[in-house]
Formats: structure tokens, sequence, C-alpha cells
């Protein structure tokens, strides 16, 4: 027997128009988000999922439009922390850091910010969570987090955070996992859209 786990990502901010590092940070969606948000359409099995939603900012109104009341949140569900390099932008890290961020890089699943978290740490974090779920045997909606979302996705595809992702998570697109007694994630599909046009904020770079 399995569970159904629908992940879903928040709605963009304007820290990820400029591809800041937002981690713990708890900047809101923006304006267009907003508006965006109320054309996305859930798929038809999901009518009877328990929602739960990190309790950062972004996430919570994200679940609240989405699902049309709150959602109760879990903490196990925050982002990974960036720690020192939280309002950071990645490219210039690589530039300022060198061969000291590409060894950092290189450890996939150990990656670790100064200050942060690792991928295996928050691995470590979400697997409670999981277990609980599947214990309960309540298919679910999360809406969490883009490194929350790798994590469970490295999770069901033994993938080491090295080379090329298994698969691209996009924007406005849910990815359904289905959690065994022991609450361990297998991909049933990943991308499902949750709005058939484009992405209005990439106008603005958001």
């Amino acid at each position: 027997m399995t569970t159904p786990l629908l992940l879903i990502r928040h709605a963009p901010t304007i820290w990820n128009g400029e591809k800041r590092l937002q981690g713990h940070t708890d900047i809101p969606i923006s304006d267009l988000s907003r508006d965006w948000l109320k054309e996305w359409r859930l798929p038809e099995f999901t009518m009877d999922f328990q929602w739960i939603s990190s309790p950062l900012s972004r996430a919570l109104e994200t679940a609240e439009i989405l699902s049309g009341q709150v959602s109760p949140t879990d903490k196990r569900l925050i982002e990974m922390s960036f720690g020192d390099w939280e309002g950071e932008i990645l490219p210039d890290l690589r530039k300022r850091l060198g061969k000291e961020m590409q060894e950092n890089e290189d450890r996939g699943l150990d990656f670790l910010p100064p200050n942060g978290e690792s991928p295996r740490q928050v691995q470590s974090r979400i697997n409670p969570l999981l277990q609980e779920i599947a214990k309960r045997d309540q298919a679910t909606v999360c809406v969490t987090h883009l490194a929350m979302i790798r994590a469970i996705m490295a999770l069901a595809c033994d993938w080491p955070m090295l080379g090329k992702p298994p698969y691209k998570l996009n924007q406005a697109e849910a990815h359904l996992f289905e959690l065994d007694h022991n609450g361990h994630p297998s991909i049933v599909e990943m991308n499902i859209k949750l709005h058939p046009g484009p992405n209005p904020n990439k106008e603005q770079g958001i």
C-alpha cells in the first residue's frame, strides 16, 4: 500500500527574479504571482487530499490561494537554509569563491553553505514527516520550496546531487510521488502542469 504525495513549489518572489538564494529568509510572493496563482488549476485527483504548507509566507500564501483555506503548517517543509549566503546570487558566489565554491558543490548531497544546511540534512529533516504521512495513509499536498522538492526527488531516484538532475523542476508544475509504508518516496509523475500558459513573471524577470 502506498500514500500519494503531491509537491508544489511556492509562486515566484522578487528574489526569485533576481536569482537570489532565499533559504529561510521570509520573502513574500510578488503581486504578479498573486494574480497568476488565481489561474492555476489543481488536478482533479487532489480533491480529497490533505494540505500542509511550509510556514514561510511565500509557501503559505500559495497554499491558501490554491486550496481556498488556511493550510496547517509544518516547519520541516521549510526551505533549505543557505546560512551566510542568503540574499546572494549563485554565479557571484562562484566568481568570488572560485575553487573553494567548486569543491563545495562537488560534494553533492553534502554541499554546505556556511552556517546553513546540506541537502542531506534537509533529507534527514523531512524523513520523519514523510513517515508520519505514510503512517496516516492520508493523500497529501505539500506546498514547499525548490531545494526541498529536489531533496525528496533525490531520495526517490537515489541521486547524489552530482551531474545533471533526473528532472528539471518547473514553475507552476506539481510533482506526484507515492510513499511506501516506511515513508520512502517513489516518483509517479513529475511536472504536472497547473497552468497551461506562459509564466507572466518572466516579463518582469521574476
